[in-house]
């Protein structure tokens, strides 16, 4: 049996637990104690996690979470300014970006997530196309593209509209507004809301099940369901290269100048 050895993530703090530790729990780890960042590490871990995970025979389910104040705080502004002014940058955030959701998508591995707080940028994307998405009603889901002045790539145009409907996601993805948990999982963008102190539990008991059921079955089933994604893969691509192209535009600056500044921007 093929194990695999986790120490040289940095960003992601890795542990093993549940029936013959057959649970790898994934934890995106917090910048400062309060909201895991994708910057360039990080970026790259949390696309290529998945991968090891596929490969791993000791495992049998993942749950993915996030430390601190939140599940996810989207892209370090370094790294978003660095894809900005560097074509090199630009390329490989791409190529990572696009692997991030057909890693996920590929991984025959059901996939559990846990969102708390925040939940935007490269962890909503694994977040979102994970197999079991759980919420808590403290969850503030929002894809911030539009507000940052690019295109909405990513996962969005891929799994949004399947889950939620094109109504609700253009109406989220247009306007950047943020989701509750208990409205994600009311229009059906997360499997299930809990309340904020039953969320590790319940994740971990879904995970446990998951890992104990027949894993043919599970994978097996699986990998039909994500057909409909892959069916979509060509939106995917599209909604992503006119994300990267966005990177290379003007709105962009002002968008990250306005975060930085803490106010609405101004794109003219």
């Amino acid at each position: 049996m093929r194990a695999i050895d986790y120490s040289a993530y940095q960003t992601l703090s890795i542990t093993r637990r549940g029936p013959k530790d057959s649970v790898l729990d994934i934890q995106m780890k917090a910048r400062n104690g309060k909201l895991p960042t994708a910057g360039h590490d990080g970026h790259e871990e949390l696309c290529e996690i998945w991968r090891d995970v596929g490969r791993d025979d000791s495992v049998r389910c993942a749950v993915l979470r996030g430390e601190g104040m939140g599940f996810s705080g989207g892209g370090d502004l370094q790294l978003v300014q660095d894809m900005a002014q560097d074509f090199e940058v630009r390329t490989r955030v791409w190529k990572e970006a696009r692997d991030l959701v057909y890693n996920v998508i590929n991984c025959d591995k059901p996939i559990v997530s846990a969102m708390h707080g925040p939940a935007v940028g490269a962890g909503l994307v694994a977040g979102l196309l994970a197999d079991i998405s759980i919420a808590a009603k403290s969850a503030k889901i929002v894809d911030g593209h539009t507000r940052l002045g690019v295109a909405a790539g990513d996962h969005a145009a891929i799994i949004w509209p399947l889950l939620c409907g094109m109504a609700k996601a253009k109406y989220y993805l247009l306007l950047c507004e943020a989701v509750s948990g208990e409205e994600a999982e009311r229009i059906g963008l997360v499997s299930l809301c809990v309340e904020d102190a039953q969320l590790l539990d319940k994740a971990y008991e879904v995970a446990e099940k998951l890992a104990n059921g027949s894993q043919s079955a599970i994978r097996w089933t699986k990998y039909a369901l994500n057909n409909w994604l892959r069916q979509a893969g060509p939106a995917f691509d599209t909604s992503l290269a006119l994300e990267f192209m966005g990177f290379g535009g003007p709105d962009v600056h002002e968008g990250v100048a306005s975060l930085k500044a803490k106010r609405a921007p101004d794109f003219g």
